[in-house]
């Protein structure tokens, strides 16, 4: 049998959870939407801010993993007076297809997970609200493939959508030099992660890219196709992905005329969106000035 102060307690958290909803639909507005994707059905909100202006949107695209949509970093921008989709990976949650957890970084998936984040920018691009706005892609980690991927798909395809990319923890070099990378540091974040070369130099024998794996999946060389600008935010501390090795091959890019920047905070790890966040703001704000 419950206790009196048991069904109090209760009563308390009911309150409020009803609070917080009403207050979330009183600060955002929050649509329920389906796009189709290479033979897919996938699930998305599209949040926007009731309280403020909007002056740009964003779709954010997952990291590794079978990810739901994040709806936290969708209300994070709209604070900021950002319109946000955020989507249901396919084959998880709402989403139809299938979730690929075996080959995640095969050429194939990253190519499917690139056309799936192109396909949720050119609905936002149609969204009703959207129009005037930019449009950009944003993501962490895995996206930091997906992205660039998606970027050039979009140019080549002519009437491009995309406006600008901002990435956190995204690798920008080769699946197999990240794999080299975090293998040796077991994706552990640290004050003393380890140079790029340093694992490299650290293998016994030379790392062979499977061949069944199709596309080893080069970011630097899709963003070296690209003239959009982009932002990426790094964690010195991060031990999932070559972050030495990526600052390298952005600055080569920067050097040879490229739009892109990035960011390196000293005490951060690999999930470091929390910390960053209001960086990426003021980066957004100066990119429509």
């Amino acid at each position: 049998m419950q206790s009196k102060k048991g069904i109090g307690s209760l009563a308390c958290v009911l309150v409020l959870a009803l609070f917080s909803e009403a207050n979330a639909a009183d600060t955002y507005q929050i649509d329920e939407i389906e796009f189709d994707s290479a033979g897919a059905t996938l699930s998305a909100s599209i949040i926007e801010p009731k309280d403020r202006d909007v002056y740009a949107a964003v779709v954010f695209v997952h990291g590794s993993g079978p990810q739901s949509r994040n709806l936290d970093i969708a209300k994070r921008f709209a604070d900021n007076g950002i319109m946000a989709l955020v989507y249901d990976k396919r084959g998880v949650g709402k989403s139809g297809g299938n979730y690929e957890g075996k080959q995640s970084v095969s050429g194939k998936n990253i190519d499917l997970l690139a056309d799936d984040s192109l396909a949720a920018a050119k609905f936002l691009s149609s969204y009703h609200a959207s129009e005037g706005l930019t449009i950009g892609l944003s993501g962490i980690s895995q996206a930091g493939w997906i992205v660039p991927l998606a970027a050039k798909k979009d140019k080549a395809a002519g009437k491009p959508v995309v406006d600008f990319m901002l990435i956190w923890s995204g690798p920008v070099c080769k699946v197999s030099e990240e794999d080299i990378f975090s293998k040796y540091t077991a994706d552990s974040d640290s004050a003393s992660v380890p140079s790029y070369q340093e694992a490299l130099n650290a293998r016994k024998r030379a790392y062979v890219w499977p061949g069944f794996l199709g596309r080893d999946t080069d970011s630097s060389e899709d963003l070296a196709a690209l003239e959009i600008p982009g932002l990426w935010i790094f964690g010195k501390d991060d031990g999932s992905i070559p972050v030495d090795l990526s600052i390298q091959k952005l600055s080569a890019l920067e050097q040879a005329g490229k739009p892109y920047q990035s960011v390196l905070f000293s005490s951060a790890g690999h999930n470091n969106m929390t910390e960053t966040f209001a960086t990426a703001i003021d980066w957004l704000k100066r990119l429509g000035d």
